[in-house]
């Protein structure tokens, strides 16, 4: 039988009714069916779709609180993460890896070598991290400069004494010359030395500022232990004139005169009996502010003097030229000063010595009794005839004499002995005159001969308030200063900055000391002498505008004073 026979089949779909499609959350709309109104319809026929219960509103909420609530964890996890990969980041810097030890180290370095200038340098580094607060609070260095001030209170003081553990100690007690301190100062003076007493042993530098003697004294009354770490000690005392009488006190040992490395002493205005127990082996000693009575004798001055062969510095300021010799006065000392002096005090370091308004008498006295080999600064101010001591510097120069700074302000003197004097001073660099009418046109052309050269190394010329040497005489000068050979200088500018172009403040200063060099080869070659680089003619109302600018074109630097005019306008820059 062939299969062509056959009817056709029929599928089984047209005998079934037709399936509903299954429900699929991926298609669900959560929008309602809209409502159509169907008529002559029945209501069993129409077909209205339901949610299932896990699709309800409330299930879907609180899906979501859940995905919030595992999103907030994560997110607290990453920051955390990333805290810790940022942690991890910073350890592997070399400055985070340093040892304390070494980081302590620089941390006293750096703070140390800005001095003062920076006084909230210490709580910046501590601000950075707890590692370099912990470091800085166990750097016991950091802490060892103590002041006490109005503006520095005491438990401040007291916390920095604390911290310094067993170091040695910079303290300052600093209550200034304004005159409203003196009326609660002596509280807070007593307080500071109370804190202080116990740390004396350990005080390397002692620094007493206060307005009056007797709050001198009451703050060092309290200091009766033995210092024998002391290396620095100054006393100042603002106002000593206008004490009464009764304010002098007893002499009083300081420190228990026990003071083994003191090196440095200042006094100012402060009397303790000169007790020469405490002015023993000094390398700088600066006294002043004594009058009348107050003043040292020349004959305390020479004993202390012989007490300390090492000394560098010493320096008289503002005292009285009186002496307390029985029967001997300052004038009769000077009339018998032509005697020769034996018992020389040989002083083989002292390089700088200052006698400003201290007394003729006092610089007469003890430049005669003293030998100073190696002085290399002098100042002289104040001094009324000053023609004994040029003198005196003269017959040192005989032997050595090495200076290379001299000042004299407002002091007369035969200018034919300072020319003798400049003519032993081959070493001389700076040359400081103020208000001094001796130096006149003679001196600057003695400067300006060649046979031989006066002060052949002079570069810095001051000659503030001169007004006796005529503008020819400074102009020779200024042009004898200058290289024989034209072609192998430049000439100044009014801008310093353009002498010298560099890309770095080092290779400026490597430029400056190859030029300084070459001018010295130069002037060796020739025979002649340095260049003046400053010149300062402040004050000097006979110099005119067109002069400073000539003297620009040959010298760096020129200082002078503008002149005003009627209304108050610059006619001289």
């Amino acid at each position: 039988m062939s299969t062509s026979s056959y009817p056709a089949r029929i599928p089984a779909s047209v005998f079934t009714a037709p399936r509903r499609r299954k429900t699929s959350i991926k298609n669900y709309t959560s929008l309602p069916p809209l409502k159509t109104r169907v008529s002559n319809v029945a209501a069993d026929d129409v077909y209205v779709p339901r949610s299932p219960a896990f699709m309800s509103i409330a299930y879907l909420r609180d899906a979501l609180s859940a995905i919030d609530t595992k999103m907030a964890a994560l997110t607290k996890e990453r920051a955390a993460l990333e805290a810790k990969l940022e942690t991890a980041v910073r350890l592997q810097s070399p400055v985070l890896r340093l040892p304390s030890e070494l980081l302590s180290n620089i941390f006293a370095i750096g703070v140390l070598g800005m001095g003062d200038e920076e006084p909230i340098m210490v709580p910046t580094l501590m601000l950075v991290c707890r590692y370099w607060a912990d470091v800085a609070l166990n750097t016991p260095v950091l802490w060892a400069k103590i002041s006490v001030s109005p503006h520095d209170p005491l438990e401040k003081a007291r916390r920095r004494l604390i911290r310094s553990k067993s170091c040695l100690l910079d303290i300052t007690v600093n209550f200034g010359p304004r005159m409203e301190y003196a009326q609660n100062v002596s509280e807070d003076i007593v307080q500071a030395m109370d804190l202080f007493r116990p740390a004396l042993w350990r005080t390397r530098s002692f620094s007493l500022t206060v307005p009056n003697r007797p709050h001198a004294y009451t703050a060092l009354y309290r200091c009766q232990e033995d210092a024998p770490m002391l290396e620095t000690l100054s006393i100042q005392v603002y106002h000593a004139i206008q004490d009464e009488p009764h304010s002098y006190f007893k002499a009083m040992p300081l420190f228990n005169g026990c003071t083994p490395n003191l090196r440095s002493l200042s006094l100012t205005s402060f009397h303790f009996g000169w007790d020469l127990k405490i002015m023993t082996g000094l390398r700088v000693l600066k006294l002043g502010g004594y009058y009348n009575s107050f003043t040292p004798s020349a004959a305390t001055l020479l004993t202390i003097l012989r007490q300390c062969p090492g000394l560098e510095e010493f320096a008289l300021r503002n005292m009285s030229d009186v002496d307390s010799y029985p029967g001997c006065s300052p004038m009769r000392m000077i009339e018998d000063a032509d005697t020769p002096i034996t018992n020389k005090i040989h002083l083989p370091r002292l390089r700088k010595l200052s006698f400003y308004y201290s007394g003729i008498a006092h610089a007469r006295e003890i430049m005669s009794h003293i030998s100073f080999p190696d002085l290399e600064s002098l100042e002289l101010a104040y001094l009324e005839n000053a023609t004994p001591v040029l003198q005196l510097l003269y017959a040192q120069a005989l032997t050595r004499l090495p200076l290379k700074y001299l000042r004299i302000e407002t002091c007369l003197f035969n200018e034919m002995a300072f020319m003798n004097l400049l003519r032993k001073l081959p070493s001389l660099i700076t040359l400081e005159c103020v208000d001094v009418e001796d130096i006149s046109h003679h001196t600057l052309k003695a400067f300006s001969m060649a046979q031989p050269w006066l002060c052949p190394r002079l570069e810095y010329v001051t000659l503030d308030g001169c007004t006796s040497f005529d503008w020819d005489s400074l102009r020779a000068f200024v042009e004898s200063r200058l290289p024989a050979d034209p072609q192998s200088y430049r000439r100044y500018h009014t801008n310093t900055t353009s002498m010298i172009s560099s890309a770095s403040a080092a290779a400026a200063d490597y430029a400056r000391r190859k030029a300084r060099q070459d001018r010295s080869a130069h002037s060796a070659l020739l025979g002649g002498p340095q260049r003046i680089l400053m010149l300062d003619v402040t004050r000097c109302n006979h110099i005119s505008r067109e002069m400073v600018q000539w003297l620009r074109m040959y010298v760096a630097s020129v200082k002078c004073e503008s002149a005003k005019g009627v209304w108050g306008e610059t006619s001289m820059s």
